[in-house]
């Protein structure tokens, strides 16, 4: 999907689901990395993450762009447009947004054993197996590869 096709859907859902129109600028932003899409305050445009896109589909790019309009919309009339406003939520439920975007990053796990009991010990964060020593028997730490979950 390029940004022009993404503009097109943007205005098309504004006027389907909120019957407002949408008069700023839709993109994707490859920079985003854990969220589905975010709302600038000044300029009221809207940033897209295309990985929601690309792994999950249309479908939930929608839900995506619906909450980004809640924001929207709710900004430009002075009205309640963060998350914990009551506004917000019952716009969000009533047009059928998502609270929270998808998980798009893959959890990386670093895999070590224990010479002594041979129990494996998974870490998001790498440890220094030098430093560090094997909760259960106190053994020296081998490290065995790193894995995405």
């Amino acid at each position: 999907m390029t940004d022009q096709e993404l503009q097109i859907l943007v205005e098309k859902i504004s006027q389907e689901s909120f019957r407002l129109p949408f008069c700023h600028k839709a993109s994707f932003n490859r920079r985003l990395k854990t969220t589905g899409g975010r709302y600038h305050l000044n300029s009221h445009n809207l940033d897209f993450n295309q990985l929601v896109f690309e792994k999950y589909g249309e479908a939930e790019l929608i839900k995506v762009i619906k909450h980004e309009l809640c924001h929207y919309h709710l900004h430009l009339a002075n009205r309640g447009y963060q998350h914990k406003d009551l506004e917000f939520k019952q716009l969000l439920k009533r047009t059928g947004g998502t609270r929270f975007a998808p998980p798009l990053a893959a959890t990386v796990y670093q895999v070590y054993q224990c010479q002594k009991c041979q129990q494996e010990i998974k870490r998001r964060r790498r440890i220094n197996t030098k430093r560090y020593v094997c909760g259960n028997c106190q053994g020296k730490l081998k490290f065995l590869k790193t894995i995405e979950a």
